[in-house]
C-alpha cells in the first residue's frame, strides 16, 4: 500500500482521537477503514507514515507536532505555545498535585507495584488521603493483591493516564534515581560555591592589614628624622 494513501488516514486518526493511539491501533484501524483485503497497511508501512507526519510538523511553521506518549502517537501543542492556550483552559492547568500526592506518586512510580503500607512505610505517614485522590485523578490504579502477605493487600501501579500526563511511554522512561542524586548534589555544590564566592565579596578587608600599613610609615619617618 502506498504512503501517500496511508498517511491522511492516520493523520486524521490521531487527530480526532482524545487518546494516544498506539501502532497496532493506527493499523487495525487504518485496515477496517480502506478495507482492502489484497492490499493490507503493515506496521512496517504504519511506523513509515507515523515518521514522516512526525517529521512534517516538527518544522517551526507548526504550532504543534506529533508526540509519542502515553503508550501512543498524538498531536500536541508545542511547550512555546502553553501560556497561550492556557488562556482557553482556565485554572484546569494550574492545579496542581500537593507534596504528598507527589510524593506517593513517585513512591508507587518506582516501587510498583506496591501497596498503601509499603508506601507509609517510606512516607512515615499515613497515606490514605493521598492514595484516594491520585486514584480520583486516575494517574494510579490497584493492579492486584499481595497475596504473600498478610490480609492480601491491595497493590498500586500507575497509569495509562499517569505517562500520557508526564509525556512518558513507560516506567522505564522515568529518571533513575542515582542520576536525580547526582543532579542534586551538584546543584548543591554550585549553590555553596557561590554563596562562599558572595561571602568573600562583602567581607571586608581584614583590620591587621590597615593597623600595620601606618605603623611602618611611621617607624619610616622615624629614621628619617635627624638628629639633635
Amino acid at each position: 500500500m502506498e504512503l501517500s494513501l496511508i498517511i491522511p488516514h492516520i493523520e486524521a486518526l490521531i487527530f480526532a482521537s482524545d487518546k494516544p493511539l498506539a501502532l497496532q491501533d493506527l493499523v487495525e484501524m487504518l485496515n477496517n477503514a480502506i478495507a482492502f483485503i489484497d492490499d493490507r497497511a503493515t506496521d512496517d508501512q504504519v511506523e513509515a507514515a507515523v515518521d514522516a507526519i512526525k517529521e512534517k510538523y516538527d518544522a517551526e511553521f507548526y504550532a504543534f507536532g506529533l508526540v509519542e506518549s502515553g503508550g501512543g502517537w498524538q498531536f500536541l501543542t508545542k511547550p512555546e505555545y502553553h501560556k497561550t492556550i492556557a488562556q482557553l483552559n482556565g485554572d484546569k492547568y494550574l492545579k496542581k498535585l500537593s507534596v504528598a500526592s507527589i510524593e506517593t506518586l513517585s513512591i508507587i512510580a518506582y516501587k510498583q507495584p506496591v501497596t498503601k503500607s509499603e508506601i507509609e512505610l517510606i512516607r512515615g505517614v499515613n497515606c490514605d488521603y493521598a492514595v484516594q485522590k491520585l486514584l480520583e485523578k486516575e494517574l494510579v490504579v490497584i493492579s492486584g493483591r499481595k497475596e504473600d502477605a498478610v490480609g492480601k493487600p491491595l497493590l498500586y501501579s500507575t497509569s495509562k493516564n499517569f505517562m500520557d500526563y508526564f509525556g512518558i511511554n513507560s516506567a522505564d522512561d522515568l529518571p533513575k534515581i542515582k542520576e536525580i542524586l547526582n543532579h542534586e548534589i551538584v546543584e548543591a555544590t554550585k549553590i555553596e560555591k557561590e554563596e562562599q564566592i558572595s561571602e568573600n565579596k562583602d567581607q571586608p578587608e581584614q583590620e591587621g592589614n590597615e593597623i600595620e600599613e601606618p605603623a611602618n610609615k611611621v617607624e619610616s619617618a622615624t629614621e628619617r628624622k635627624p638628629d639633635v
